[in-house]
């Protein structure tokens, strides 16, 4: 009798599991990741994080599950991009669209510090609530640059550089003491456009009056109890008193569980149908390179290797169940080189017939641009920053600062430009010349496929580049970029260029079974010549330092500096 019990107690309990209404949960403590791990130390660094794709997969799915009845997502320190907010932002709003509570719950939206994004994505929750000790950063909008022509003159380290055009920025710091004019237009119009983008956000989640919310920015940072007077927080509450009253909101028996684990739950139940038809996803996150991509075992982030995103895009070309293509880029750029294989692979698959569209995370900018152009559709996030149609390249020029520390060099070499790279002395004139040549081809074939890819005269299309940085939203004005929308909004359109049906599958690609990560690809066409690997000479966090000692850089394509709006 009491074993019969046992059971009979065992097999309620399963079935009030499951059968009780779910509260999805999302901990933004760790941030989010915004593409898959390609190699082994990858998935090691990234067990912490939720991948972006999975929550916006899991809060589409829970729209239409009855089981589901409400979301509480925690936003912790670590920062987000704009654009990626704003992708949350969307799938939190189309999840309340559907009758679900959305609750976000923080410990401080920045203590003593700015706090604006994170605000902002709290803004689109039905119920905001901070705890007692914590304050709103409401601060607005800052985009800082540092001049280092001084410093570096001071010690002796002059630059030689070139750009193409006033817009690309990039060498200012080295070269300029101060912003020229075109660099404050051009800085001063994107925190322009993001502040616009943050006010109207904050505005229509919060039922604010948008002046009022431009004069709530200018009064910030407030403290918890001003922030609940301002309408910005609904309540001072800790964690749980938030759970409490969410459960009594939606019943004190459901249960909690993560949006990444409801994703895969649901992944599991849904066996793979063999032929069926699919969408490809391609994603590449961080500068661009030759060769395949990599991570650096000191702990900067990964690189988007041309061997590999050209041999996953080849793949996908050739897999006869693949009917459409989405590439994810988030990326500053880099190698010109290496961003014009990429750009080819993007214009093969077109003519094979297989529609590419571009999805766009916080940067898609110079050769992240380079990379997305030649797509059928191009979609960004407003806060996206893209664009930088531009080129520059260079070198520091190093031999007083040597000359002050005692430092000699000598040079033996056959050939007039043997040694024009040298850092111990500048260009002459004759090598300046080639220089600015390369730029010069450089700027022309990016502008021309530029033109040719979005469908613009060459001289709009060189109106909009000369180096240039846009927000997703100025892009779109400008014929740069198609559409704004996010990852599932690009796999949305994906699906209906391709004929496929609503809910057609997604298959990232490569998409390696352990033993094919194990072996060694036999050609350059095998899928597993697309696996990332750990790689040495990707810098990470000394990227800086290996630059300056003249060390392999990521290329003439590139948006250095800190431009993700956090």
């Amino acid at each position: 009798m009491d074993a019969t019990k046992v059971i009979t107690d065992t097999v309620d309990r399963i079935r009030q599991r499951r059968n009780a209404p779910l509260v999805l949960e999302l901990d933004l403590t760790e941030g989010l990741t915004d593409k898959p791990p390609t190699d082994p130390l990858g998935a090691i660094l990234s067990m912490r994080k939720s991948r972006l794709s999975d929550v916006l997969s899991g809060l589409k799915r829970a729209r239409q599950d009855s089981r589901v009845k409400a979301l509480v997502v925690k936003i912790g320190t670590n920062p987000l991009g704009l654009a990626m907010v704003q992708e949350l932002r969307q799938a939190v709003v189309r999840f309340r669209a559907a009758g679900k509570l959305t609750v976000v719950f923080s410990e401080t939206f920045g203590e003593f510090g700015a706090g604006t994004v994170p605000y902002y994505l709290a803004s689109a929750f039905e119920r905001v609530y901070l705890q007692p000790s914590g304050d709103v950063g409401l601060t607005g909008v800052s985009l800082e640059q540092r001049f280092v022509r001084g410093a570096l003159g001071k010690l002796g380290v002059e630059y030689e550089l070139g750009q193409r055009h006033e817009y690309k920025t990039a060498a200012n710091m080295f070269t300029q003491d101060r912003m020229t004019d075109a660099h404050r237009e051009s800085v001063t119009r994107l925190a322009a456009s993001v502040t616009e983008q943050i006010v109207a956000g904050i505005a229509d989640g919060r039922g604010l009056d948008p002046a009022k919310v431009r004069e709530l920015i200018d009064q910030g940072p407030f403290i918890g109890s001003e922030a609940v007077d301002a309408g910005l927080v609904d309540r001072l509450a800790y964690r749980d008193e938030v759970y409490d009253e969410t459960k009594r909101a939606v019943g004190e028996d459901a249960l909690l569980l993560y949006v990444a684990r409801y994703h895969r739950n649901g992944l599991a139940r849904k066996l793979p149908h063999p032929g069926e038809q699919v969408v490809a996803l391609v994603q590449g996150s961080g500068p661009i390179k030759l060769g395949r991509s990599g991570r650096s075992p000191l702990g900067g982030g990964g690189a988007i290797g041309s061997d590999t995103i050209c041999a996953a895009l080849r793949a996908a070309r050739r897999d006869d169940h693949v009917k459409a293509v989405v590439f994810r880029v988030d990326s500053p750029g880099g190698s010109y080189v290496a961003s014009d294989a990429i750009w080819r692979e993007v214009v093969l698959t077109r003519e094979a017939g297989k529609p590419v569209i571009v999805s766009m995370g916080d940067l898609a900018a110079s050769g992240g641009y380079f990379v997305s152009m030649a797509a059928d559709v191009i979609m960004a996030q407003p806060g996206t920053l893209t664009g930088s149609i531009g080129v520059f390249g260079g070198k520091p020029v190093i031999g007083e600062l040597l000359d002050r520390i005692g430092v000699t060099s000598e040079t033996v070499g056959e050939g007039a430009n043997a040694a024009m790279f040298s850092t111990a002395h500048g260009f002459s004139e004759a090598q300046w010349a080639r220089v600015n040549a390369w730029l010069d081809r450089i700027y022309d074939d990016f502008v021309g496929k530029a033109a040719q890819g979005r469908g613009l005269t060459r001289e709009r299309a060189h109106e909009l580049a000369r180096g240039r940085v846009w927000t997703g939203s100025d892009a779109r004005e400008g014929g740069l970029v198609d559409e704004l929308g996010g990852l599932e909004d690009a796999l949305a359109l994906a699906r209906k260029r391709a004929g496929l049906s609503t809910d057609a599958p997604v298959r990232t690609y490569p998409k390696l079974h352990p033993l094919e990560r194990l072996r060694p690809p036999e050609s350059s066409e095998d899928r597993a010549a697309a696996l990332a690997r750990v790689r040495v000479e990707a810098w990470g966090p000394l990227a800086g330092l290996a630059g300056e000692l003249g060390l392999p850089s990521y290329g003439p394509l590139i948006l250095p500096g800190t431009w993700t709006i956090r």
